[in-house]
C-alpha cells in the first residue's frame, strides 16, 4: 500500500499531513507527487473535482520553497474566490511544521490595501485569481522576477470564465525559465493552447476518464411540470431528513430567490452567487461549513471551491448548458471516498438532455418519481425515531430538571408519551401533505396550434427576440435579460431557445402584452430590440423549418435536449410547516 512517507516528502510535511488525519495518499497525488518532487518538469494533471488535486500540487510545491528567500518563488491561479481561500487554507495546514512559510491569498471582493500589505511583508507563496493579481501587477506591488513554479488550478474553468487574456498577461510577467504545473477537470482545446504556449514537454497524467462521474455517485432524476419544480424540490428536502446538500440553479436571480423562498417556508438555507459581497459570502460559507444550514442554493461559478464535507445530495434545479459544469456540481458529493446522490429536477423536455450526459460521464440516471405526501410523512417520522434514539443525553445538565419531567409524564403509559413525541412533529408534515398532489409527469400535452403549448396552467404564448449567442447571450443570460427589462418573473418564462442572431421564448399569456409593451422602446448595446409573436409554431421547436419573423437565416446552433428556462421559485406555497433542526 502507498503512502505519504513513500512518495518522497519531507518529515515537516508528513507531520502536518498526519495532524489533518490523512492516511493514504488519493490516485492522482500518489501518481502526481513523485513527478512534482523532481521540480524541473512542466506538468499537466487532469482528473475530477474532489479527486484530493489541492495536496497532489501543493505538497510538492512546498517542498521546493526556500524558507530563507522571502520573495514569491510560487504562484498559484484559481478562479474563484472560495477556492483561493480553500488552496491557501490546505497549504498553512500542510506548511504547520515547516517554519515560518508566508502564503498570501489575493482576491477580489476584499481588501486590496490589506492584501498589498502582505506582500509587501515578504511572501514565498501567492495564491490568486487573475482580475485581483492583474490589478495588484498593474501597481507594480508584486516582482514574480523569481518565481520557480507556476499553478493553474481549475484551467478548464477559469478559460469558461473568461480569463484566458488575464492569464496570458499574467503569465508574461514571470520568468521563461519556470516550471509550469496545470491542473484541470477536463482539457478542451482552449486549456490544450495554453499547455502548447507555456509548456516544454509536460508530462500529462489523466486520472479516470474523461469527464467520467464519480463511481460513488448515483445519479436520480425526477419529471415535473415547470411550474412545479419548486414544490417538488420541497418534497424531495422533505422525504431526505438528514439532507445537507447543494441546490444549484443557472443564474443569481433565481439561486436568491429559491433560497428566500425556502427560508420562507422555514428551511435553513441561504443563498451563494456573485451579487453577494466576500463578507456575505463567507459568513454564508462559514454557516455551511459549520452545517448550521441545511441546504446552500448556488450558482455554478460561486460554487467553485466549495470543499465542504459529507454533502449528501447535490440538486440540479437547472441542468446546466455544458456537461462539464454537470460533472462539476456533482463531484460537489462523494468527496473523500464517500458516497452521494446528484438529482436533477427536469421537465418533459430535458430527457434528451439526461440521456446526453449519461453519454459523456458514463453511468446511467434513475428515474425516480416524486414522492407523496404518505411517503414524506412516513420519511419524517421515522426520521425523527432515528435522531431521538442517538441523541447524546448530555446527564449532567438534564440532572436537574428530571424530576419535574418525570412528574409531568407521570399519568401516561410509556406508549402514550412514544405516541405523542412522534405526533409532536408528525402531525404537522400530516396536516401540510393532507391531499398533497402527484407532481409526477407521465406525459406532457402540446396543443397542435402553432406559437401556444398547454400546460396544467394555461397557455404559453411563443415570441421572437432579435438577439442571440451572437450577442453573448447564454440560456441564463436571456433568462436575466428577459426578467429585467420587463420585470416579469422568470416563473412565467418558459422555453428558451437560443439561436445565432435571434430567439425564441415562451411566456404565459396573461404577460405577453406586457412583453410587447416594455421591449418597445427597448435597446440593446445601440440597437433596437424586437419581439414579436412566432409564427413558426411546433415544427421551429423541433429543430425543422421556418424562418423567424422578418429576419431570415438559421444563425445559431441546434440545441439537442433544450430545458426550460424559467424556474423563479415564486409559486412556494404559504402557511407550510416550520422545520426545526
Amino acid at each position: 500500500m502507498t503512502t505519504f512517507e513513500t512518495l518522497g516528502l519531507q518529515e515537516p510535511i508528513l507531520k502536518g499531513i498526519q495532524d489533518l488525519g490523512f492516511i493514504a495518499p488519493t490516485p492522482i497525488q500518489e501518481k502526481a507527487i513523485p513527478v512534482l518532487l523532481g521540480g524541473d518538469r512542466d506538468f499537466v494533471g487532469l482528473a475530477q473535482t474532489g479527486t484530493g488535486k489541492t495536496a497532489a500540487f501543493g505538497l510538492p510545491l512546498l517542498q521546493q520553497i526556500d524558507i530563507k528567500q522571502r520573495h514569491p518563488q510560487g504562484l498559484i491561479l484559481c478562479p474563484t474566490r472560495e477556492l483561493c481561500l480553500q488552496i491557501t487554507n490546505d497549504l498553512k495546514n500542510f506548511s504547520k511544521h515547516l517554519g515560518d512559510v508566508s502564503i498570501v491569498a489575493v482576491y477580489g471582493g476584499s481588501s486590496i490595501v490589506q492584501q498589498l500589505r502582505d506582500l509587501k511583508r515578504g511572501v514565498h507563496i501567492v495564491v490568486a485569481t487573475p482580475g485581483r493579481l492583474l490589478d495588484i501587477i498593474e501597481r507594480k506591488a508584486v516582482n514574480f522576477a523569481n518565481v520557480r513554479y507556476v499553478v493553474l488550478d481549475e484551467a478548464d474553468e477559469m478559460l469558461n470564465m473568461g480569463f484566458q487574456e488575464d492569464i496570458n498577461n499574467i503569465l508574461s510577467n514571470t520568468p521563461e525559465e519556470k516550471t509550469t504545473w496545470l491542473f484541470s477537470a477536463t482539457m478542451p482545446q482552449e486549456v490544450r493552447r495554453i499547455a502548447q504556449k507555456y509548456m516544454s514537454d509536460p508530462f500529462e497524467l489523466t486520472v479516470g476518464n474523461k469527464n467520467s462521474g464519480n463511481a460513488n455517485i448515483e445519479h436520480e432524476y425526477y419529471v415535473v411540470r415547470p411550474r412545479e419544480k419548486y414544490a417538488a424540490l420541497k418534497r424531495i428536502v422533505d422525504y431526505n431528513p438528514e439532507i445537507f446538500g447543494i441546490i444549484f440553479t443557472r443564474t443569481k436571480i433565481e439561486s436568491q430567490e429559491i433560497a428566500e423562498s425556502l427560508i420562507r417556508d422555514g428551511y435553513n438555507a441561504d443563498a451563494l452567487h456573485g451579487d453577494l459581497t466576500q463578507q456575505q459570502r463567507d459568513k454564508v460559507m462559514k454557516r455551511f461549513r459549520e452545517k448550521s444550514l441545511q441546504v446552500l442554493v448556488a450558482t455554478d461559478v460561486a460554487a467553485r471551491g466549495i470543499d465542504v464535507d459529507n454533502v449528501t445530495h447535490v440538486i440540479n434545479y437547472e441542468l446546466p448548458d455544458d456537461v462539464e459544469n454537470y460533472t462539476h456540481r456533482s463531484g460537489r458529493t462523494a468527496r473523500a471516498g464517500k458516497s452521494g446522490i446528484s438529482i436533477a429536477i427536469i421537465t418533459g423536455r430535458d430527457t434528451g438532455k439526461i440521456r446526453q450526459i449519461e453519454r459523456v460521464i458514463g453511468k446511467k440516471f434513475t428515474k425516480v418519481d416524486v414522492p407523496d405526501g404518505f411517503a414524506v410523512c412516513e420519511k419524517q417520522l421515522f426520521g425523527l425515531v432515528h435522531k431521538v434514539h442517538n441523541v447524546v443525553v448530555n446527564e449532567e445538565q438534564i440532572e436537574p430538571y428530571l424530576e419535574r419531567i418525570f412528574e409531568e409524564f407521570a399519568s401516561m403509559t410509556k406508549e402514550e408519551i412514544i405516541k405523542r413525541f412522534a405526533s409532536l412533529e408528525f402531525n404537522q408534515f400530516l396536516e401540510y401533505y393532507q391531499d398533497a398532489p402527484d407532481l409526477n409527469v407521465k406525459e406532457e400535452r402540446r396543443s397542435a396550434e402553432g406559437g401556444e403549448r398547454r400546460s396544467s396552467n394555461g397557455k404559453f404564448t411563443r415570441l421572437f427576440i432579435n438577439l442571440g449567442s451572437v450577442d453573448d447571450f447564454t440560456r441564463g443570460d436571456m433568462l436575466r435579460y428577459l426578467c429585467d427589462t420587463s420585470g416579469v418573473r422568470g416563473n412565467k418564462i418558459g422555453r428558451i431557445d437560443l439561436k445565432g442572431v435571434y430567439s425564441f421564448f415562451e411566456v404565459e399569456n396573461d404577460v405577453v402584452e406586457k412583453f410587447q409593451q416594455t421591449f418597445k422602446k427597448a435597446e440593446y448595446n445601440g440597437r433596437s430590440v424586437r419581439i414579436e409573436m412566432s409564427q413558426d409554431g411546433d415544427k421551429r421547436r423541433s429543430g425543422g423549418g421556418g424562418r423567424p419573423p422578418r429576419e431570415g437565416g438559421s444563425g445559431g446552433r441546434r440545441w439537442e435536449g433544450s430545458n426550460s428556462g424559467g424556474a423563479g421559485a415564486g409559486g412556494s406555497r404559504a402557511g407550510g410547516f416550520r422545520k426545526r433542526y
